[in-house]
């Protein structure tokens, strides 16, 4: 089935690797196969992940977007995860559900999974404030 993604002036996304940006007005694309993509919206820089969900998310990208590298970003996915889970034992419901979608290879839907993992640490760090 097509995606149709509407691009707005200067957003940027990812396409099988390649960033893209659109330097004209607001267009729209059409994919009629699969691809990898992510929206400049849901994309992660290296030096934006300063948090332990953060570099968790960061690996989990890398494994959706990478996927010639895919084993070695899900071993470091796999360790961040590890890593955060034993400061944080309460986000074990989501590190559950978004291990369940790598290992039925749903990268994409894991990559949002971490979304949720990157709401957990912002509601665990303003009880310590």
């Amino acid at each position: 089935m097509p995606l149709k993604l509407s691009v707005g002036k200067g957003e940027k996304l990812i396409v099988n690797g390649a960033v893209i940006r659109n330097d004209g007005d607001g267009t729209s694309l059409l994919f009629e196969n699969q691809a990898h993509i992510l929206r400049q919206k849901d994309i992660l820089t290296q030096d934006s992940a300063t948090t332990p969900a953060a570099r968790v998310y960061l690996a989990m990208q890398c494994a959706y977007l990478f996927p010639k590298n895919v084993a070695e970003h899900l071993e470091d996915f796999r360790g961040l995860l590890g890593d955060y889970l034993a400061a944080a034992p309460s986000a074990q419901p989501i590190a559950d559900e978004i291990r369940g979608m790598v290992e039925e290879g749903q990268l994409y839907g894991a990559l949002k999974a971490c979304g949720h993992l990157l709401q957990h640490e912002r509601e665990v760090l303003s009880h310590v404030q």
